[in-house]
């Protein structure tokens, strides 16, 4: 059945092509006329316009992780570029939040952990109450926590020619600084993929 079918849809092609050879040149002698061509834009339909050089500017420093993401970590990646937008940010600051999330979070908006808690830390960049990063409600609200820690990023002079782990560890204060670094090229890929969705 499947030679049938192949052989069917080979034969029907091949007389659209006869079709188009003998009527095509035939239909336009006939038909010939002056027409005034004008340009025509092309619409691109890739809405990929992300820069991808702008993302990683310094190239990645080090091993590289990746981990699979399931629908809530995907549904915190995209909190996190709204939140980057509505703060007035680009890309790259995106790239610096979700890859600071990967590290302390591995993207999932985490509550208390009980004994496996470090100190008070909550939510997806793991912030401290205590620390004055907010209420436990405000910093497991994906949006707030992002527009905590990239409140922040702004706050750093110069974050934005920084390496990426040193922008993140600035904010962040981490006791595994250069850490961040192994998510930059998995953060730019879901920035590339997700920012104009």
């Amino acid at each position: 059945m499947n030679t049938i079918m192949r052989k069917s849809v080979l034969g029907l092609a091949g007389l659209a092509f006869a079709g188009g050879v003998v009527g095509g040149p035939i239909a336009a002698t006939h038909h010939a006329h002056s027409v005034d061509m004008k340009p025509v834009a092309v619409v691109q339909t890739d809405k990929s316009t992300v820069d991808k050089a702008k993302l990683i500017p310094h190239g990645v420093q080090g091993a590289q992780s990746r981990i699979d993401l399931n629908d809530e970590q995907i549904a915190n990646v995209k909190a996190i570029i709204a939140a980057t937008k509505k703060s007035g940010m680009d890309e790259r600051a995106a790239v610096i939040s979700i890859a600071t999330s990967l590290q302390e979070s591995k993207l999932e908006n985490l509550g208390h952990l009980g004994d496996a808690n470090d100190h008070d830390s909550l939510g997806l960049f793991q912030q401290r109450p205590s620390s004055g990063w907010g209420t436990p409600e405000q910093i497991t609200d994906p949006i707030y926590s992002t527009q905590a820690f990239l409140k922040g990023l702004k706050q750093v002079d110069g974050w934005q020619d920084m390496p990426l782990t040193e922008a993140a560890q600035t904010v962040q204060v981490s006791a595994y600084p250069d850490a961040y670094a192994q998510w930059e090229q998995q953060a730019a890929d879901l920035v590339a993929q997700y920012w104009n969705s």
